[in-house]
């Protein structure tokens, strides 16, 4: 029964051909939609907590809270809250630190011989490479003699010394000019990739000690970086950070000068983002779905049109409702079937095709192919429904005398 019912349905599919392959074309098209959106918004998610993941190892951060003046809140980030002593005590009274650095950043006009570029110059301690996972390509990094003994040298990113020297220059030993005071080239550090204002490898670290006093000029600092022993000692570390600032501050949670983030909160947060914004591309990308299926209904509908004088010859020697239905359905389902499979390849050659020609990350992962395919299953029997139905109900002393 079962292939009968398969050669009668690529018979069906096969004797108007080119009418099954404009309808499977609309199946194709949503369906491959989907999946090329969807693996562009999840390689973009997972680029983006790759790229957080990079900023340091088991990471949390303390920054300042905001500064109200009259009562107008000046956003977070304002207030001069932080202290080094605050770093230091949160490095000696804390258990499940592995490293603390103190972080002064703010962007400045870099100069090299005819070149320039503006980038964020950060004043840390030595303990910053640890915190921050950086490596170095060429020289060395800041030293302890460096930031005790104030010596105006400077560790620069890749980006930073492409902008300032070329590619592939090595410019330690070399001198740079930040705010017409001069530095000294120690160090280059390997890329870690990344794009926009906070990449790593955009910015020229120096000793903290030098920032101080020729950049900010008072004890405070604008960031704490504290790298946590292991993943599950995180939220431990925070909690008692955050009990620790407020004894120190004497500050409540109410009134708080500060805020803490760890790398978990901040992929938690980017990726809830970029979640959404995959389910709105495959929204939209599903509407074309929703009009293949249309697309679909349609030509079953004509068919049973069509075959009417089939459809009752079948009733007359014996063929039931559910025979007549179960045939169109097959019909309905075998042509979204197709456009699902054939979908599905384009959508992958497409997001291959974005990935190789417009440089942006994609994924094409199992769920979303087993969700295509679950969706072509569900517009064949949705939208072939109500044709295999109203074909099944036919007179068949009607159906024989149609012209």
């Amino acid at each position: 029964m079962f292939k009968d019912l398969y050669q009668e349905t690529m018979a069906a599919i096969t004797a108007n051909k080119a009418r099954s392959g404009l309808t499977i074309l609309g199946i194709v098209i949503g369906i491959a939609s989907v999946i090329a959106l969807i693996a562009v918004g999840q390689g973009t998610q997972d680029s983006i907590k790759t790229s957080i993941q990079s900023i340091g190892s088991n990471l949390i951060m303390v920054m300042p809270g905001a500064q109200r003046s009259g009562g107008v809140s000046g956003g977070m980030g304002s207030a001069q809250s932080l202290t080094l002593d605050d770093a230091k005590a949160i490095g000696q009274e804390i258990d499940g630190v592995k490293a603390v650095a103190p972080e002064i950043s703010k962007r400045y006009q870099v100069i090299f011989g005819s070149s320039n570029t503006n980038t964020s110059i950060v004043g840390t301690s030595i303990s910053y490479q640890e915190i921050r996972s950086l490596e170095i390509d060429t020289g060395v990094f800041l030293s302890a003699e460096d930031v005790s003994a104030m010596r105006k040298v400077a560790v620069i990113g890749s980006t930073t010394r492409d902008d300032l020297f070329g590619a592939g220059f090595d410019p330690v030993g070399k001198t740079i000019k930040v705010n017409n005071i001069n530095f000294k080239v120690v160090g280059v550090t390997k890329s870690k990739g990344g794009s926009g204002s906070n990449t790593q490898d955009d910015q020229i670290i120096i000793p903290y000690t030098v920032a101080q006093k020729y950049f900010t000029n008072n004890q405070y600092v604008g960031t704490i970086s504290i790298s946590a022993e292991s993943e599950e000692m995180i939220d431990t570390v925070q909690e008692q950070v955050s009990a620790l600032l407020l004894e120190r501050h004497d500050k409540t949670e109410e009134t708080t000068d500060f805020r803490i983030m760890n790398q978990a909160d901040i992929v938690s947060a980017a990726s809830s983002i970029t979640e959404t914004l995959t389910m709105l591309l495959a929204a939209i990308a599903g509407i074309s779905l929703i009009v293949g299926g249309i697309g679909i209904m349609n030509m079953m509908l004509t068919n049973v049109t069509e075959r009417t004088r089939e459809i009752g010859l079948r009733k007359a020697i014996g063929a039931k409702r559910n025979d007549i239905s179960n045939q169109f359905l097959a019909e309905s389902i075998s042509l979204t079937f197709l456009g699902g499979f054939i979908g599905i390849i384009l959508g992958w050659a497409i997001a291959w095709g974005i990935a190789q020609f417009a440089s942006l990350n994609t994924s094409v992962s199992w769920s979303s192919i087993l969700l295509a395919f679950g969706v072509s299953a569900g517009i064949g029997i949705v939208f072939g429904y109500y044709p295999a139905r109203r074909a099944s109900r036919l007179n068949p002393i009607d159906a024989l005398r149609y012209e």
